[in-house]
């Protein structure tokens, strides 16, 4: 299992570790690149990758749309700080990841 601090500290790098597309998406996203981790998860269909494209929308504002993918990967919406979002989901899907 790779702790959260490890995911964090790859951040510095240039390119990602090897990652599962939701774990990816939210590297992207940590690096600022937004749009990159959209199309990580856009069209997935996994709980996983649901849960990482609700909490993209929910930074990007777009609440209700948020909320749908939320409830599809059975998850209650959220309104805690975004940064306690991402860490809550990374440190989640680290520790599946095999």
């Amino acid at each position: 299992m790779v702790a959260l601090s490890d995911f964090r500290a790859s951040l510095d790098a240039r390119d990602p570790p090897a990652l599962a597309a939701p774990l990816r998406a939210l590297w992207l996203d940590a690096r600022g690149d937004w749009d990159g981790a959209h199309k990580c998860v856009d069209t997935r269909d996994d709980k996983d990758s649901m849960w990482v494209h609700a909490y993209l929308h929910r930074k990007e504002g777009d609440l209700a749309n948020a909320r749908y993918w939320y409830g599809r990967a059975g998850r209650p919406p959220q309104n805690a700080p975004l940064d306690a979002e991402w860490a809550e989901i990374a440190t989640a899907l680290l520790a599946a990841a095999p």
